[in-house]
């Protein structure tokens, strides 16, 4: 098999150039350009001038420029602020978007309370501050439970969501100890001595009475009281003097005066004296247990008489 190589016949009256005399014939001839249309001269009325002058200006001083364009730009933002445009569009907002989620289900619909037995149920709704059909995501909770455990009777609370639409509250309250006399009113304080309330104190009046300044914390000493049966029973106040020492009011107003170190042992004396000495069936109206060695009584009367211990009256 043959290969063929055929060959361009030139067209008729025109001369065929080879590809290097074409090359060279096209060497060294300068590139033409051919206008697009007719170039207009430059306008030359008023706004043109106004608009050349305005780009002059601008080119010389653009720090002007920006700084002027940033003055304008906050003072408008300011007066958005200021006039309330703002406020109004983000609460819009946030309207709308509570809407959608409490359209889609996660609206607050129930609280569900726990503990809570001396708190009222409508003032833990208001410490927790949740509208009804409020986002459940939206709900500060860490902020409600600060808020519960600021009321008088709450020793701690847990919130919880519970999805899609529930809030899940759990009370811890405070327990009452005693009732507290001081000079400005009287209280239920707890077991450690803190201040409860002042409120409703009616209902604990069989809690034991508390006197005097300082005499909030008497934990230790009604505990050893209550190991006393005859005391005991006979109690109707602690009175704390000079933040240093204890008083016992029984019955009938009488005063025991205990001494300010190993009072703990005068119980004992006293339990004595009540059991075996009948000392409260006589007319005995203080009983002072500060000696060490003696007894002294005072009668009703005003008459003072003192005892050895051990020979009692």
């Amino acid at each position: 098999m043959r290969s063929l190589r055929l060959e361009r016949k030139p067209r008729r009256g025109r001369p065929v150039k080879s590809g290097r005399n074409a090359a060279r014939s096209g060497r060294g001839m300068p590139a033409q350009h051919k206008p697009f249309g007719r170039r207009r001269p430059p306008a030359n009325n008023i706004f043109a001038r106004a608009l050349r002058a305005a780009r002059a200006w601008a080119a010389f001083r653009r720090p002007m420029l920006a700084l002027s364009a940033g003055l304008i730009l906050l003072a408008f933002v300011a007066a958005l602020f200021i006039g309330g445009y703002v406020g109004r569009t983000l609460q819009r907002s946030n309207q709308t978007f509570a809407a959608l989620i409490d359209d889609a289900g996660f609206g607050i619909s129930q609280v569900h309370l726990a503990g809570n037995r001396r708190v009222p149920p409508e003032s833990i709704l208001a410490a927790l501050g949740f509208a009804p059909g409020q986002s459940i995501f939206s709900a500060d909770i860490h902020a409600a439970r600060a808020r519960l455990e600021k009321l008088d009777w709450v020793a701690s609370a847990d919130v919880k969501r519970r999805y899609p639409d529930d809030i899940s509250v759990h009370i811890v309250e405070k327990l009452p100890f005693a009732l507290w006399q001081s000079d400005s009113g009287l209280y239920v304080v707890e077991r450690s001595g803190t201040v409860i309330t002042a409120n409703g104190v009616a209902e604990f009046k069989k809690l034991p009475l508390l006197l005097g300044e300082g005499g909030s914390n008497a934990s230790e000493i009604v505990d050893a009281v209550s190991q006393h049966r005859a005391v005991w029973a006979r109690m109707r106040a602690y009175q704390r003097v000079s933040n240093r020492r204890w008083n016992l009011i029984l019955d009938d107003g009488v005063l025991v005066k205990l001494p300010e170190a190993d009072w703990q042992k005068e119980l004992d004396a006293l339990e004595h004296l009540i059991i075996d000495k009948g000392i409260l069936e006589r007319d005995v109206s203080e009983i002072d247990l500060r000696s060490p060695t003696q007894y002294f009584f005072v009668l009703r009367s005003g008459e003072k008489k003192n005892e050895p211990r051990g020979n009692a009256a």
